[in-house]
């Protein structure tokens, strides 16, 4: 059976072996909420997709337009055999019930390196921000190293105790990583971006090969289980 759960996905789980981000563009808030509880709907209506997905979670963008989902599957190959049954069922169903969503792509990952939430920190995060940063075509191989500085700059001088978490997730395609950041709140996280002027941070800035940033604001607002 498929359970609803207010819990936020534990990204560190060592059982993922291949956690998955996409993005759905449904035009207005309204259609966000009625969009969120049409998956609902449609998941708890019929047994767990696949023994091979552990999680499902759904983000609603703080632009008003969007929709984020993270899936967590142990293997790539548990993912496709999903598509290839029992995917389009459920799509359709949510379709029926919001019209015209657009699907813009879904991105697959591995977990390269995490800030994992301290010993004992039992925040629930208020806000979850993403950030893609794409690297120039013949640069995949410096993402690794990228990813290093930005962690030696969280756990130094700049911590910042506004930050649960950060995961960092290296694409499989080379082209990007993608930064999964938990936040204690949006006050929390606008006070450590105006901080961020030292030195250590400009070179994460202007890393060789970074091409550009790309960050995102969400809520959780839907995780599914079996």
């Amino acid at each position: 059976m498929t359970r609803r759960t207010d819990g936020h996905p534990d990204l560190t789980d060592p059982r993922t072996g291949a956690p998955f981000f996409s993005t759905w563009r449904v035009g207005t808030p309204e259609r966000q909420a009625r969009a969120v509880e049409a998956i609902a709907r449609t998941w708890e209506s019929r047994p767990w997709g696949s023994a091979e997905l552990l999680g499902y979670h759904v983000y609603a963008g703080h632009d008003g337009t969007t929709l984020m989902h993270h899936s967590q599957w142990r293997t790539e190959q548990g993912y496709e055999a999903f598509f290839k049954t029992r995917r389009q069922e459920r799509n359709d169903e949510i379709d029926t019930a919001v019209p015209d969503i657009e699907r813009v792509r879904l991105d697959r990952y591995r977990l390269h390196r995490s800030l994992a939430r301290a010993a004992g920190d039992t925040r629930v995060p208020g806000l979850v921000v993403t950030v893609r940063i794409d690297f120039e075509p013949d640069a995949g191989e410096k993402r690794a190293d990228w990813v290093d500085l930005v962690l030696d700059a969280l756990a130094g001088p700049d911590a910042d105790p506004g930050l649960i978490s950060a995961h960092f997730h290296l694409s499989t395609d080379g082209t990007h990583v993608l930064n999964y950041a938990e936040w204690e709140s949006d006050q929390a996280y606008d006070l450590a971006i105006g901080g961020q002027e030292s030195p250590q941070w400009e070179r994460v800035r202007t890393y060789p090969g970074v091409q550009g940033f790309t960050g995102s604001r969400y809520r959780h607002v839907l995780g599914l289980v079996p």
